[in-house]
């Protein structure tokens, strides 16, 4: 990759809502960090050198929980009052409810889950990234559809923090 591909694709992660960024190819891997967001703006990106590493973890943002007074989905739900929390996508990728084709569903609506239990996962870019529940509760909806593209910030799920 040489320095116009580096640059490019640091102008495009910089455009987007991606906290974290890494990337490996054969002798280096690359790490873009980006600080939070204030209101209205895009954080300026902080790009470390270029190392050889022996096989690094990638670390991805955790899914954020919203209370309703976060901004509503354009599709609100007959279902969604004010005691549900909802689970949001941290990263644009493809949704997937279990963790194979072959292989039974993380959890089903009407399922107890607990805090750090595997809901789902998100493929971005080749990577499987297993989206946890941050809150103890049972699953009232589950609005995304098996292998369907979801968007950052959108709602994949609904729990019921009883």
């Amino acid at each position: 990759m040489d320095f116009n591909e580096l640059r490019d694709l640091i102008t495009v992660i910089n455009q987007t809502n991606i906290a974290e960024f890494t990337l490996k190819s054969g002798e280096f891997e690359l790490v873009v960090r980006k600080e939070a967001q204030s209101a209205g703006s895009l954080p300026p990106v902080e790009v470390p050198a270029i190392s050889a590493l022996p096989d690094p973890v990638p670390v991805l943002p955790a899914p954020v929980l919203s209370s309703p007074a976060s901004p509503a989905p354009p599709a609100a739900s007959p279902l969604a009052n004010d005691k549900l929390l909802e689970i949001i996508s941290p990263m644009v990728g493809t949704f997937y409810r279990a963790p194979a084709p072959d292989e039974p569903p993380f959890v089903e609506v009407g399922d107890r889950v607990r805090i750090g239990q595997t809901v789902c996962i998100i493929e971005a870019m080749k990577l499987m990234n297993e989206i946890e529940a941050e809150i103890s509760g049972e699953v009232v909806e589950i609005l995304v559809s098996n292998g369907n593209p979801v968007e950052y910030g959108q709602v994949l799920m609904r729990i019921n923090p009883n």
